[in-house]
C-alpha cells in the first residue's frame, strides 16, 4: 500500500515539474505531524512574518480519512485528494523546501536544479542512532538514501555532530549546516514561563507551591515491556521523601502502549504539550529519551532511571558511550531516583558538558541564521 502511495505521489509531483518554479514559494512539509511545535512551525511563522512570500504547508494528516459522518467525510476525501493534486503542484514548483524528517515519496521525486531543500530535522544533538545508522530494512535504507540524494542542506545544533548527521542521512559533510534550530528559540525566548506555571497550577492546584519532578519515559519495541515501565516507580517513597517540596509528573511516549495508571502521581500524558512541561518543570526522570536535551539546554537537572539498559542497547545503540555521556547520573532502581532530586545540582559539570557539545548557539537567533542562509542568500 504505502509503495502505491509513493508512486501515485511521484505520478502527479512529475506531471507537475513540467511547470516553472514559483521563486517566491516556500513549501514547508511535515510527514508525520504538523510541526506546528517545532522547527517547521517556527521557521514558517518567520517566513510569514518577513515578507510577501507564497507559503504552503505539506501535510500527512491531509491523508487522514474522517468516517464519523457524510460531511466529514466528503471533505476529508477532498482533501486527500488534493494533497496528491493541489498540493504536489506546490511541492513541484516551490523554490524552497523545508522538511522535519524523511518524507519518504521524495524518493522518486525529480526536483528542479533551482529548488533548495533543506532538512531540519525534529531533533538537536545526538544521542540514540537514526536514520541510515539505525537498524533498517534493505528498502527503507535504499528509499532513505534516495531521500537524502535530493537534500541540498541538512541543520544541526552544533558543529561536534556534523559527522553524526553526514552519516544518518548518507551524505557529505558540507551539506550539514551547523546553525542551530529554530525551536529552541521558543524554548529559550519565546514563552512566559510565569504565566504557563500559573495557569498549569490553576489547572492542578495540588501542584501549587511545589517544584515539579517529570518522569518521562521512551517507548520500547515490546509492547508488554511498555505496559510494565511505570510499574517501576515507588510513589510511597516518592511521597514520603519529596511529597511536602515535589509533585510527580508522569508523561508517557505516544509509542508506549497503554498501561496501568499510576495512583499517587499527576499523569499528563494527554493534553500537555512536552515543550510546555519542559519549560516549567525543575527536574527530569528519563531513560533514553531526547527530552533530555531540551532539558540541558535549559540547564535544568536529568537523572536517568536505566532500570533496564542492557537489554535497551540490544533494540536501540547509541552514538557515544550511555553512562559516561548523558547529562546527569545514570541509576538502576527507585530509591537512587529519589536521593538525585535530593541534591539535583551535584552533577551540574556533566550537565553542561552534554549542553556545550550539543548546542553551538545557546541564543534566540537560530530562526534568522537558518533564514538568511538559505533563502537571504540565495536570492529569488
Amino acid at each position: 500500500m504505502k509503495k502505491l502511495f509513493y508512486s501515485l505521489y511521484a505520478l502527479f509531483f512529475n506531471i507537475f515539474r513540467i511547470l516553472p518554479i514559483n521563486k517566491n514559494r516556500i513549501a514547508f512539509v511535515a510527514p508525520h505531524h504538523g510541526g506546528e511545535a517545532d522547527s517547521l512551525g517556527i521557521l514558517r511563522s518567520y517566513a510569514e512574518k518577513s515578507g510577501s512570500f507564497d507559503i504552503v504547508t505539506i501535510s500527512t494528516s491531509d491523508l487522514h480519512i474522517d468516517f464519523s459522518n457524510v460531511r466529514k467525510l466528503i471533505l476529508s476525501a477532498v482533501k486527500a485528494i488534493g494533497f496528491f493534486t493541489v498540493k504536489a503542484k506546490a511541492l513541484a514548483t516551490a523554490k524552497y523546501v523545508f522538511l522535519n524528517d524523511n518524507f519518504m515519496p521524495m524518493a522518486s521525486l525529480k526536483f528542479s536544479e533551482e529548488a533548495v531543500i533543506t532538512q531540519l530535522w525534529h531533533a538537536e544533538g545526538a544521542f540514540k542512532k537514526f536514520g541510515l545508522s539505525a537498524p533498517l530494512t534493505d528498502d527503507v535504507r535504499e528509499r532513505e538514501k534516495k531521500c537524502s540524494e535530493k537534500l541540498t542542506y541538512i541543520i544541526c545544533s552544533s558543529k561536534n555532530v556534523v559527522p553524526v548527521y553526514a552519516e544518518a542521512f548518507g551524505v557529505d559533510e558540507s551539506k550539514i549546516l551547523p546553525l542551530g534550530t529554530p525551536r529552541t528559540d521558543m524554548l529559550l525566548c519565546g514563552c512566559d514561563t510565569r504565566k504557563m506555571r500559573s495557569d498549569f497550577d490553576k489547572r492542578h492546584p495540588e501542584c501549587k507551591g511545589k517544584k515539579l519532578v517529570l518522569y518521562a519515559p521512551t517507548f520500547r519495541d515490546d509492547p508488554e515491556t511498555d505496559k510494565n515501565i511505570v510499574k517501576n516507580i515507588d510513589v510511597d517513597l516518592f511521597t514520603n521523601k519529596l511529597g511536602e517540596e515535589y509533585s510527580l509528573l508522569v508523561k508517557l511516549h505516544p509509542q508506549i502502549h497503554s498501561g496501568d495508571k499510576v495512583n499517587g502521581t499527576l499523569d499528563v500524558t494527554e493534553g500537555h504539550d512536552i515543550n510546555d512541561l519542559t519549560l516549567i518543570c525543575d527536574v527530569l526522570i528519563t531513560d533514553y529519551s531526547s527530552v533530555c536535551m531540551d532539558f540541558a539546554l535549559l540547564s535544568k537537572p536529568c537523572i536517568f532511571f536505566a532500570f533496564d539498559l542492557e537489554s535497551y542497547e540490544k533494540e536501540r545503540s547509541f552514538y557515544f558511550d550511555y553512562e559516561n555521556y548523558v547529562p546527569g547520573p545514570v541509576v538502576r532502581d527507585f530509591g537512587s531516583v529519589v536521593e538525585e532530586i535530593k541534591n539535583p545540582r551535584k552533577n551540574e559539570e556533566k550537565l553542561r558538558s552534554f549542553r556545550d557539545f550539543n548546542f553551538d548557539y545557546i541564543d534566540c537567533n537560530n530562526t534568522e541564521r537558518i533564514f538568511k542562509r538559505i533563502i537571504s542568500s540565495n536570492p529569488q
